[in-house]
């Protein structure tokens, strides 16, 4: 079993610009098949973007995805980790701030990120979130309808 984030995380985490509009933002997730992105400027972090954050924070109030920052719609200033914390207060700290996903900081600098998923198939593989985590997403067609695999 893992001890330490840098032993679970995603390196390489995905990243906009602040001044990337929503639509941008959107068509990365599509792209990368993921939820969320985290907003940077020059390898720092901004905040977190996630899919729920445009569709609450911006569409539902009818606001223009083209028109709109991602620095605008983020949370701003997440609670984040290093890679040298034990997965263990990783966990507390996503309970403690209910959190699903933390970034993951190296003396400031960006370095990746963790999620409830990544920590659920490293303590429990057989877990049903673990088992969601690995499974394969289900494709999506250009018609826009959503087609099962």
């Amino acid at each position: 079993m893992a001890q330490f984030v840098r032993e679970v995380m995603t390196p390489a985490a995905t990243t906009v610009r602040p001044d990337a509009s929503l639509v941008e933002a959107a068509q990365l997730m599509r792209a990368q098949d993921i939820g969320d992105v985290l907003v940077a400027k020059e390898g720092r972090l901004v905040g977190v973007l996630t899919d729920r954050d445009i569709a609450l924070r911006a569409v539902a109030d009818g606001v223009d995805p083209l028109g709109v920052s991602c620095r605008s719609v983020c949370t701003p200033d997440p609670v984040t980790v290093g890679p040298d914390m034990e997965v263990v207060a990783a966990i507390q700290l996503m309970r403690a701030h209910a959190v699903r996903r933390l970034p993951v900081l190296d003396h400031g600098k960006l370095t990746g990120v963790v999620s409830i998923g990544d920590l659920a198939q490293e303590n429990d593989p057989d877990s049903a979130l673990a088992q969601i985590s690995r499974a394969a997403p289900d494709s999506w067609r250009q018609d826009g309808a959503v087609g099962w695999m």
